[in-house]
């Protein structure tokens, strides 16, 4: 019968540990020198044991094996430097050419360096230049529209407020006369009249008045020897007669 499987986990017994520890270096040693000797190849081998023993193999000895090591480690890096590098240099080489080939359809498009053209791309390059002619036309022709449509829009907007501003004007106008005329009125009312004066006087009254503490605002006077003298009589007749004047307004009569 054959070997059975081993499992693969820690050894608890230290005993056996230790065989089985010895046994497995001593045959990967083997191993590693086999290898070495027979495919030609460059091995190092290095073991720490649980007592931190070290049990090491080199076919060309093992600092040669860890120096190549290192440097094989290192060198890729520098190979994706130098790669990364080679590839910037290659994008601004493309960028460059881009560059001058944008400068030189720039002189053409201003009617420099035609003399190398072709008739063939003459005739691209005026087709070209007219295209841009005609998209130039069409947005100013844009600006212009937006720009009359803002003017109207201002116009408008001005005219409504000149619009308020004249109903403003008119009714404080308005409001300015009515307020001079009542003043006017008022003033004119608060006259003092003559006629209830503290000044005594002989001429009566006009006997329309319901109150004779009212006085018109203009009011009539009326001098007649006659009638006056048939209203009051004859005392005061003689009372008119015997005064040299009257005095009304302060004017003599």
């Amino acid at each position: 019968m054959g070997r059975g499987r081993v499992e693969l986990k820690r050894i608890e017994n230290k005993i056996n540990r230790q065989v089985t520890f010895s046994k497995r270096r001593n045959g990967l040693l083997k191993k590693a020198y086999e290898l070495s000797v027979l495919c030609d190849a460059e091995v190092g081998l290095i073991i720490f044991s649980s007592r931190d023993k070290l049990y090491e193999f080199g076919s060309v000895g093992v600092m040669k094996t860890l120096e190549r090591y290192q440097r094989c480690c290192f060198n890729p890096q520098d190979n994706n430097n130098e790669r990364e590098t080679q590839s910037w240099y290659q994008e601004v080489s493309k960028l460059k050419a881009k560059f001058e080939s944008l400068q030189r359809t720039q002189r053409h498009l201003l009617g420099e360096d035609l003399g190398q053209l072709s008739v063939k791309e003459l005739h691209n390059l005026e087709k070209q230049l007219e295209g841009a002619l005609t998209q130039a036309r069409q947005r100013k022709t844009q600006i212009f529209v937006e720009q009359m449509e803002e003017l109207r829009r201002k116009e408008r907007e001005l005219g409504d407020i000149n619009k308020h501003l004249k109903i403003k004007v008119s009714v404080s106008h308005e409001l300015s006369t009515f307020e001079t005329e009542g003043q006017g009125y008022s003033h004119r009312a608060q006259l003092p009249c003559p006629w209830n004066s503290g000044n005594n006087t002989t001429f009566p009254m006009h006997t329309s008045h319901s109150n004779p503490m009212d006085c018109q605002p203009e009011p009539i006077l009326q001098i007649g020897y006659n009638q006056f003298m048939q209203e009051e009589g004859p005392s005061v007749q003689r009372n008119m007669v015997g005064e040299s004047s009257t005095t009304v307004h302060g004017w003599v009569l």
